[in-house]
């Protein structure tokens, strides 16, 4: 038995209450659902492999520099429009929308990062997102991510409070964040913080409970408990994961006392972290876990390994160790390159799902 059976999910790209149920099975059962950043086809089905192999639900998100990189870098992307940002996006739900279904697991759309300056792009993608409900009778995207940590805790969920309006008749998932997250991702670079502003007050939470609740239920929070971007050594991150128990302990005080983990959690700035920590952190109510920074890593070593491998065959179109006549064509054949990228990058992505309890649980 597991979410298949359980919640009656269908495969492929998920949405509404199908998602508000998947979370609530993740946060009872005691696991977290890794959401792999995905640049391209090649590395959204490294993820999609995955996951089908290891027997999970999966989410996979673009961040606005990685959704431009899907439309193409050769595309103007105005800081007004965000043009091949939305393009972008838009084109990898479609493709993880067609393909998603063949891998025989329940998917979740979603879009990473959305900073002040880059609400044109999310502004885009809702437009395409109604166009798409009006048509189809759920939108594009099955969530989106707002970041307005940098500014002001009243003007974040004010303006958070205004896009869940605009996601709540579409039963369109939102996450936000308040407590800034470290280090620097995607141009997002948040190195010059002060450490107290790395980890979120228990008042912050209530606050941003009450305000979007009224709202919609489709909503989480990304908390700041010390959490880094990016890969630092050890010992130079402290992370807090225990005061995500103290916060769900207050929120809960707040309402009564009848659930003792009223908020669906995120944690971000996962790579690098130790399995322990992630487990405390699922233990308090996290659903979902970024990662990027690994997997960008784990993509590369693929290749890197395989052109150190035959650097001998790929220096010419033409002549090799076996002879001065030998075609290298096999060699140097994207298909097979870039397919050992996405085998090393699946398999970081299985360890991600074991390590967050997530495999096994279709």
């Amino acid at each position: 038995m597991g979410v298949l059976d359980d919640l009656k999910l269908p495969v492929g790209v998920i949405y509404g209450d199908d998602v508000l149920k998947l979370f609530t099975y993740a946060r009872e059962k005691g696991f977290a659902i890794p959401a792999a950043n995905v640049t391209s086809s090649s590395t959204a089905v490294a993820v999609l492999e995955a996951a089908r192999d290891q027997k999970s639900p999966i989410i996979l998100q673009c961040s606005q520099g990685g959704a431009a990189y899907f439309a193409g870098k050769g595309l103007k992307n105005s800081a007004e429009k965000q043009e091949a940002s939305v393009t972008g996006a838009v084109a990898a739900a479609h493709y993880i929308r067609a393909v998603a279904p063949a891998y025989g697991i329940p998917v979740v759309m979603h879009t990473d990062h959305c900073a002040k300056k880059l609400l044109p792009w999310l502004d885009g993608m809702l437009d395409e997102d109604e166009k798409f409900f009006k048509a189809n009778g759920t939108p594009l995207f099955s969530s989106h991510m707002i970041d307005l940590s940098e500014e002001p805790v009243e003007e974040n969920i004010a303006t958070t409070a205004k896009y869940l309006k605009r996601a709540a008749p579409m039963k369109q998932w939102l996450e936000m964040e308040i407590g800034i997250t470290g280090g620097e991702e995607d141009g997002v670079n948040n190195e010059g913080v002060d450490n107290n502003s790395l980890y979120t007050q228990p008042e912050d939470i209530y606050a941003v409970y009450q305000a979007l609740q009224a709202i919609s239920p489709y909503w989480s929070c990304a908390a700041g408990f010390g959490n880094v971007h990016g890969v630092y050594s050890p010992g130079n991150v402290r992370l807090h994961p225990e005061l995500l128990g103290k916060h769900q302990t207050f929120v809960s005080g707040k309402l009564g006392g009848k659930d003792p983990k009223p908020v669906f959690f995120v944690f971000h700035g996962g790579s690098g972290s130790t399995k322990e920590e992630f487990r405390e952190a699922i233990s308090h109510g996290v659903i979902k876990v970024n990662l990027d920074t690994d997997l960008q890593w784990g993509y590369l070593i693929g290749i890197r390994d395989y052109v150190t491998k035959n650097i001998d065959y790929l220096k010419t179109q033409v002549g090799n160790p076996e002879g001065p006549t030998k075609p290298n064509k096999k060699k140097y054949d994207p298909r097979v390159w870039v397919r050992e990228g996405e085998k090393t990058m699946k398999a970081r992505v299985e360890e991600a799902l074991k390590d967050f309890n997530a495999a096994g649980q279709l």
